[in-house]
């Protein structure tokens, strides 16, 4: 199951049109997490930032693999769940 939104919507400046917490953990939730460590919203705002049509993940979990943040360094995840429990509230998700 791949986490990934199509090339068209990546390649817009699409901006979310509400927001809100997560109130459990879940696969999104998780790939969000990820994402939001490394410095951005979300998948959509990755791929128009990096200009990339793929991001790399785990094929067993589907999870992010890794992300390189706009400094140009990069984060490397696990194949496991890296968002904790007491995380998973802080994590925002976007509603285009």
């Amino acid at each position: 199951k791949k986490f990934e939104v199509s090339g068209v919507m990546a390649k817009a400046d699409i901006k979310p049109k509400s927001v809100h917490h997560a109130k459990e953990w879940s696969d999104v939730v998780e790939n969000l997490y990820r994402f939001q460590q490394a410095g951005y919203r979300d998948e959509v705002e990755y791929k128009q930032v990096k200009q990339v049509d793929m991001v790399e993940c785990w094929p067993e979990t589907g999870f992010v693999k890794k992300l390189q943040r706009r400094d140009n360094t990069f984060y490397y995840y696990n194949k496991q769940r890296e968002c904790e429990e007491k995380e998973v509230c802080k994590v925002k998700i976007y509603v285009y």
